[in-house]
């Protein structure tokens, strides 16, 4: 099984990058977190640039999540031969 990096990973690691404290870093996190699930729930997508767009939209009978990798993600995975910049 591929190892996994979880909230309180993200957290710490963003807390030792940017320098600050890591209970700022996860009120910081969490309000993200909750707003694009409220993006989500309102059916509008949601993208990061150099990461991807994610999509929902109501199908017949359930509603669909689609990930659409960015370009750099794509060329990490050698899914993609257009991107150019530093992966």
């Amino acid at each position: 099984m591929p190892d996994r990096i979880e909230k309180p990973d993200v957290v710490r690691l963003v807390a030792q990058r940017t320098g600050r404290e890591q209970p700022i870093v996860e009120e910081v996190l969490d309000a993200a977190l909750e707003e694009i699930y409220m993006a989500f729930k309102r059916g509008e997508s949601v993208t990061f640039r150099n990461f991807g767009s994610f999509y929902v939209r109501p199908g017949p009978e359930r509603w669909v999540f689609r990930f659409n990798p960015a370009q750099r993600l794509r060329k990490l995975f050698g899914w993609s031969s257009t991107y150019r910049g530093v992966v």
